[in-house]
């Protein structure tokens, strides 16, 4: 059985700009949303996902994680529009029902 890595970015209603890697995406964001883990995204209110990859090399995923907190806020900005332009939230359905793993 393959694993799957991703990396994504959530946002809050202020534009505050969060970078992750998890290998269970739908649990991480449940978690940023529901404010299970204190910290950064909880402080910030960052509860939207606006983007994501998936690899399932691992290595890859935290070499890709590290690359985009290094860019400028702009280029991260341009990362998400060319894939959601209209900043939806891509778990905005996710949660209807019970989810797996929690």
């Amino acid at each position: 059985m393959s694993k799957h890595y991703y990396v994504y970015m959530m946002t809050s209603p202020s534009g505050t700009l969060y970078i992750g890697m998890t290998n269970n995406l739908q649990r991480r964001v449940y978690e940023h949303k529901h404010g299970l883990i204190e910290g950064f995204t909880k402080k910030y209110n960052v509860t939207r996902l606006v983007y994501f990859e998936e690899t399932s090399d691992v290595h890859a995923a935290l070499h890709r994680e590290k690359q985009i907190k290094k860019w400028r806020r702009s280029k991260k900005l341009d990362l998400i529009t060319a894939s959601n332009p209209k900043w939806q939230d891509l778990s905005e359905d996710w949660y209807d029902q019970t989810v797996d793993g929690l």
